[in-house]
């Protein structure tokens, strides 16, 4: 990552809706630490990452502080131009500006331009926010067509991730229909609105082989239990947060 490039693009005003963003996921050493330290958990240096939904590329920065080559998605037009300009010369970052979905195409993304944080491809995830405590506000104003390809599709063009970040606002379990084969490492986003699709996720990856499952609550970058957890404890676990957890995201590893 090119810190100057971080400043340039915070400096221009063409990315100022992506200035909290921006704030937030660069340049707060402890927290890029506390990431690595995870990260390092489930990819080395010379492996492969998937970064699906890469927002402004936090995560990508993570992976490549560890060595690992990246390919990236991100649909929104914005967010992936600042992520082209952060890491512009990085031969080791594959950007796609796409979203993943359970079949190529193309679809329909939703934008919420004061805070593109929560553009989304899922209407459920949009009903799910009205009205809910602590998304208050929100509103997704733009909508706009991108195209679609599938983690079978970018496996078998790039080759198996060692781990596969996907974060993609409700669609989570979208991107896992796409996948016919299991991943050794990934993670999911889920949040507290729509527990329903985190436990999708677990069942789909449930029927791809045997996982086991921790979680990290919100940006703490520290896993909750430490011990690869059965889905079903995962579940109860899950259903059982109070709302006011709101997100985070669950970690998979292949059991041998």
């Amino acid at each position: 990552m090119n810190s100057a490039a971080v400043s340039i693009v915070r400096a221009d005003p063409a990315f100022a809706s992506l200035r909290r963003s921006l704030d937030v996921y660069y340049g707060d050493p402890a927290r890029d630490a506390a990431m690595d330290a995870l990260y390092a958990r489930f990819v080395r240096a010379g492996e492969l990452a998937f970064d699906i939904g890469s927002h402004v590329g936090d995560r990508i920065g993570s992976f490549r502080r560890l060595g690992a080559r990246v390919v990236a998605l991100e649909p929104q037009p914005l967010c992936a131009a600042a992520v082209r300009s952060i890491y512009a010369g990085d031969s080791a970052v594959t950007l796609m500006e796409a979203a993943c979905g359970a079949e190529p195409g193309r679809l329909a993304l939703q934008i919420n331009s004061a805070n593109p944080t929560v553009s989304t491809a899922s209407a459920d995830f949009i009903r799910a926010a009205d009205g809910a405590g602590g998304w208050e506000g929100q509103v997704w104003d733009q909508a706009i067509e991108v195209p679609c390809t599938t983690l079978d599709a970018l496996v078998a063009q790039h080759g198996a991730p060692a781990f596969a970040k996907i974060d993609v606002e409700g669609f989570e379990d979208t991107v896992l229909a796409g996948l016919s084969r299991p991943l050794p490492r990934l993670s999911f986003e889920f949040t507290t609105i729509q527990r329903d699709v985190a436990l999708r996720c677990l069942d789909r990856l449930a029927s791809l082989g045997p996982y086991g499952f921790d979680i990290a609550l919100g940006e703490s970058q520290v896993l909750s239990f430490n011990t690869w957890m059965a889905k079903a404890d995962m579940a109860a676990h899950i259903a059982a947060l109070p709302h006011a957890a709101n997100s985070g995201d669950v970690y998979c590893v292949l059991q041998s």
